[in-house]
């Protein structure tokens, strides 16, 4: 028996026979199969993968026809060709003198034509800084391809013109930080671009402002689990921190207050609680506060919380 049944993804196909879920896909007779009661589910498959074999990593390489896929951080996105700049054929073997000539006069048209026009050089040189920043601060990929969309916008919409690119980049990265819940201080980035912290802010709320982001503001919570990272602190730390943190936002006792200094401080009682005692001073380095905002922040939420630290 041959049916055949219509469905938008394979996932939704079901069995007209049982209503069995559990199907087997035959790719060399292009079927869906019913496990339980062997009815032909579906016929004629097609086949969306290659049509090559590979048997290792280097076969796949070699016979892939497919590039990178796209990205942001690149100025035309990753879609024009690039000629290598070894003198090599696609064999591997030297390319003639009398060629070189030649190639070296198409790779230098090659590279002016991919960027023609000054929008482009504006991305060439932005988003190298941006990978330079992001680079030093250590930023996951996700959150370097949020930055240069935002950036984009931006130059779309403008926003460049009577700003440095580099204040703009911080800016955005900042930005797609937030966005993506991947905490940096304003200070962090400031010091990675090497740019003055104020003019950053001013232009971090320009460009939200003009480009219609709304982001929600950090928790002290969000800085917890990489601020125990780097003081080598066990899980047992980072949940009683964030215990701690949760009491004190519920009797809003975080208003107001630094995001950096609140999550310090909650780490530095919870160090002491759970006997793996971190100083003030280790956590300062850390979070990038003054001992004295720790101290202050701790005492407050220790006295609030009713919690008793032994010195």
């Amino acid at each position: 028996m041959v049916d055949s049944i219509a469905s938008n993804s394979e996932y939704e196909l079901k069995c007209r026979e049982c209503g069995g879920t559990d199907l087997y896909h035959d790719y060399d007779r292009a079927e869906i199969i019913c496990n339980n009661c062997g009815l032909v589910v579906d016929y004629n498959m097609i086949d969306s993968g290659p049509e090559w074999r590979a048997f290792d990593s280097e076969q796949v390489v070699k016979r892939t026809r497919t590039g990178a896929p796209l990205t942001y951080l690149i100025h035309d996105k990753g879609l024009s060709t690039t000629i290598d700049w070894r003198n090599k054929d696609s064999s591997g073997r030297d390319i003639p003198s009398k060629q070189r000539a030649q190639l070296y006069r198409m790779r230098k048209w090659q590279q002016r034509i991919r960027v023609s026009n000054a929008k482009e050089r504006n991305l060439t040189i932005a988003l190298t800084e941006l990978n330079k920043i992001a680079s030093k601060l250590d930023l996951p990929k996700n959150v370097r391809e949020t930055a240069a969309v935002v950036y984009r916008k931006a130059v779309d919409k403008g926003l460049i013109r009577g700003r440095s690119i580099e204040g703009v980049v911080a800016a955005c990265i900042y930005a797609a930080c937030r966005k993506c819940l991947v905490p940096r201080t304003l200070d962090e980035i400031a010091e990675a671009a090497m740019i003055d912290r104020k003019e950053i802010g001013r232009i971090y709320r320009f460009t939200l402002r003009e480009l219609g982001i709304n982001l929600s503001p950090t928790t002290p919570i969000d800085y917890i689990p990489r601020f125990c990272s780097a003081l080598g602190l066990s899980k047992d730390v980072e949940i009683k921190a964030i215990d701690i943190l949760n009491k004190a936002m519920n009797m809003q006792l975080t208003s107001g207050r630094g995001p950096t200094g609140v999550a310090a401080a909650a780490i530095y009682i919870a160090s002491v609680l759970i006997g793996e005692r971190r100083t003030q001073q280790e956590i300062s380095e850390v979070a990038g506060v003054t001992e004295v905002t720790i101290r202050n922040r701790y005492k407050e939420i220790a006295e609030k919380l009713e919690i008793e630290i032994t010195m």
